[in-house]
């Protein structure tokens, strides 16, 4: 009865979102709340679990995803990515572009909010698509929609990994080492296979477009005209390089056995990111000046308002499930198959992923029930806990489509039609979801 109403709760969840329209956060805290009371854990320990589990995560994550929002918010203010967008158009060329975008937005990009991505860099897609060819378009929307969630999982300050590796205990230190290779290698594999694709008649312009020629224009001169109040590139980008620089030291510090109680405190995530954020502070604080940067951090705070709560509420979900003691039923599923025990609980980690996401239509709340759900037999299973992280992460890339704000978003500012957007965004992250897997496998077997 314990699996049927995780099952029930899980449900809800997923109708009130999609049927409902109820935001994420209260849909999670109604499931919570069936689970605890459905199962018997009581109505004091229920709420207990709820708090508890809620705290937990943020104590992890909390000032992490607050300081990662704040940097993306005051770099994206000064014209930081704008710049760097337009340099790369510059710089590598028409024809190299898809794959210079989709690596720099699965690198560089993550440390701000998709819906912001994809609002910058739309328009060196539209704008340089045809000079690519007649799939031109199609091709740098692969590229955009692969990179952005690429990095959106994989690489650190990404929210989904943050989110992932926080639900899962797994240091961020770790995450960095493998996301780093896995999402940038991710996201330009799948350009590769989505040109191939590309070259039949898979694309047809008149039924997949909808371009509006005026603002390809206006977007074009946009990103030719010089930003000369924005620093230069390479001082933007610090406020995100050192702190990934500082929690790689750490990391590696710690596995080859050099650490102390000083490198330990360099390499730390909090304070690493806490430095970046004074970075991005002072630069911001220059460029712009005092209203500007209170402007800047206003937005930040508003958006990570709702990010914290998701993944809070994913939390307490998980220590709701731990309650419960589904771990035990659950850890018997992960270890069903003795034969290929490792193989079998990637794959369970990312179908249940897979299918949130499928069903909800969010890749992070996809991505943190999905973690709060495995959180609780992680301990009972015999696979690294980054390597669960990582097929969860893969797994809610899978299939982005009309449930997503995302997808309609992604629609209007790339102008494609609905069957342009299923034939690029739905395409390229399940292909990008199913690249992944089996370098998650190879991580499950070495790390």
């Amino acid at each position: 009865m314990i699996a049927l109403h995780t099952v029930i709760a899980i449900v809800i969840v997923i109708l009130l979102i999609i049927k409902v329209k109820v935001d994420p956060v209260i849909s999670l805290m109604i499931g919570s709340l069936y689970l605890g009371l459905a199962t018997g854990v009581g109505f004091t320990a229920t709420i207990m679990a709820i708090a508890t589990g809620f705290g937990g995560i943020m104590g992890e994550v909390g000032l992490l995803i607050g300081f990662g929002v704040l940097i993306g918010a005051m770099l994206h203010a000064m014209g930081a990515f704008r710049k760097m967008v337009t340099m790369l158009v510059n710089g590598v060329g028409a024809r190299r572009l898809p794959y210079a975008l989709t690596a720099a937005m699965a690198t560089i990009f993550p440390s701000i909010y998709v819906d912001v991505q994809v609002v910058l860099a739309s328009p060196v897609a539209r704008s340089t698509g045809p000079f690519i060819g007649r799939t031109g378009l199609p091709h740098m929307c692969g590229a955009l929609g692969t990179g952005i969630f690429a990095g959106y999982v994989f690489v650190i300050p990404g929210l989904a990994a943050v989110s992932i590796a926080g639900l899962l205990n797994i240091p961020l230190g770790t995450w960095l080492i493998y996301g780093f290779v896995l999402g940038p290698l991710t996201a330009i594999v799948t350009t590769l296979i989505f040109r191939l694709l590309l070259r039949g008649r898979y694309w047809k312009p008149a039924k997949d477009e909808e371009v509006d020629e005026a603002m390809v224009v206006q977007e074009t001169t946009e990103l030719a005209e010089a930003d000369t109040a924005t620093p230069p590139m390479f001082v933007c980008l610090l406020p995100i390089l050192v702190p990934l620089v500082m929690i790689a030291f750490g990391a590696f510090a710690q596995l080859f056995n050099f650490s102390n109680d000083f490198i330990a405190f360099v390499g730390d995530a909090n304070f690493a990111l806490f430095v970046g954020l004074l970075g991005a502070y002072v630069l911001c604080r220059r460029t712009l000046g005092p209203e500007g940067t209170g402007t800047a951090m206003s937005e930040g705070f508003h958006t990570s308002g709702e990010i914290l709560l998701i993944t809070g509420i994913g939390g307490s979900l998980g220590a709701v499930i731990r309650e419960t003691g589904l771990d035990t039923i659950l850890a018997d599923l992960f270890t069903a198959d003795a034969q290929a025990p490792v193989i079998l609980s990637i794959l369970l980690a990312w179908f249940i992923a897979a299918v949130l996401h499928l069903a909800i239509g969010s890749v992070s709340v996809a991505a943190i029930t999905a973690a709060g759900i495995i959180a609780p037999v992680l301990a009972s299973i015999s696979v690294s806990p980054i390597a669960v992280g990582l097929a969860i992460a893969s797994g809610a890339m899978f299939a982005l489509q009309v449930n997503s704000n995302f997808f309609w978003m992604f629609k209007s500012l790339l102008g494609l039609s609905t069957q342009g957007t299923f034939k690029t965004l739905t395409m390229v992250t399940s292909i990008a979801s199913v690249v992944s897997l089996p370098m998650v496998m190879a991580v499950a077997f070495i790390a």
